[in-house]
């Protein structure tokens, strides 16, 4: 069977919309700096609730899957290339602040769309 990109794009698609389980030690939120070539990870801090949603640790408030947000990042750690930042976060950061391996498959894909995006010029949006 030969697929083609619209074949992969929507087994990406349905796979986008099933339940993950959130990682206790916090998310990402990924963007590029185009003016230093760099792709940019964000990282704050949450606790996941007995309902499985994340919370802000400091106000208890549930965190929005969508919309805007106002927190306070800990930590931005940044790259040349997707390998170079999961080397810096996986690696060279101590505790590391992916707990879940699912977590950091994630972040892999993402920060290779994101790393083709530099390169490219196209548009990055994390999924």
């Amino acid at each position: 069977m030969d697929l083609t990109v619209s074949d992969l794009a929507v087994i990406d698609e349905k796979l986008s919309q099933r339940h993950i389980d959130l990682d206790p030690g916090g998310y990402f939120i990924i963007y590029l700096n185009r003016e230093e070539g760099l792709i940019c990870a964000k990282h704050y801090t949450n606790v996941i609730d007995d309902r499985g949603l994340a919370v802000d640790p400091e106000t208890g408030q549930v965190i929005p899957a969508r919309g805007k947000v106002e927190r306070t990042h800990t930590t931005v750690f940044s790259g040349r290339t997707a390998k170079e930042l999961c080397i810096r976060i996986f690696e060279e950061t101590q505790p590391c602040p992916v707990t879940q391996l699912d977590h950091a498959a994630y972040l892999g894909r993402e920060f290779i769309r994101a790393e083709i995006a530099l390169v490219t010029g196209q548009e990055y949006v994390q999924d």
